[in-house]
Order: structure tokens, then sequence, then C-alpha cells
């Protein structure tokens, strides 16, 4: 076997490894309220587009979130409900931070943190394009 199949394989099956970990983070956040479940299907989804056509593709094809990571797969689209529950999530993680009385820096990093990813998820669109 050559080496560069020899890699392949290992990053395949890595990427795989780690798409399932994510997909299981997912999951886990279906029933913590806390914890959000979407990002990880993304994470999952990108893990998987990587190393297996066919996980990705159970991920498409989802009942529930296939719809939202085709959207986001073809348009980087973020419902307008996600971006309120990432809000809202990353608010009360920040106040349930501060109620702990962490170092200020610690709180202004993980405050940078959240205001950069909430940047972002605004300058997504919240619909696909009418085609």
């Amino acid at each position: 076997m050559k080496v560069k199949n020899v890699f392949t394989a290992y990053k395949n099956a890595c990427y795989q490894a780690l798409g399932l970990s994510f997909v299981a983070l997912g999951i886990i956040g279906i029933v913590l309220p806390v914890m959000p479940t979407t990002i990880f299907f993304i994470l999952a989804l990108a893990c998987f587009t990587r190393s297996s056509p066919t996980l990705a593709a159970w991920l498409l094809n989802h009942p529930r979130y296939g719809v939202t990571l085709q959207q986001w797969q073809a348009y980087k689209v973020v419902p307008k409900r996600a971006k309120l529950f990432a809000a809202t999530g990353m608010f009360i993680g920040l106040i349930i931070l501060m109620l702990g009385h962490p170092p200020w820096w610690v709180v202004g990093l993980v405050a940078s943190i959240e205001i950069m990813v909430m940047i972002y998820l605004l300058s997504r669109p919240s619909t696909a394009p009418k085609v």
C-alpha cells in the first residue's frame, strides 16, 4: 500500500471519528436545552464531506435537520430562530460565568469571542435566496 493511500485512510478515519463525535454532541444538545445542536451537526457535515459521502448524505437527508444543513451547505444560511437561540444561549452562558467570579480577563475573553461569533452569525443570511 502506498504511503499516500495510508495517509488518506487515516485522514478519513479521523474525520469520520470527529464527525461522529460532533453528531453525539448534537444529540446531547437535543436533550440539554443549554447546549446547541445545529452547530455540531454543521461541524459533523464538514467532517463527513471530507471523508464519507454516505455519512454526509445521511445528515443532509435527516428529516429534522436536513433542510437546515442543506441551506447551510449551499448558501451559509442561519435561520433567525437559530440566531436568537445562539444569542440567548451565549448571553445566559456569560451571566453564569460571571456568577462564578472569574478573573476579569476571562470574562473579557469569553465576551469578545461571543461578540465575534454573533457578528459572524448576524452577517449570514436568514433565508435562502429565491431560485
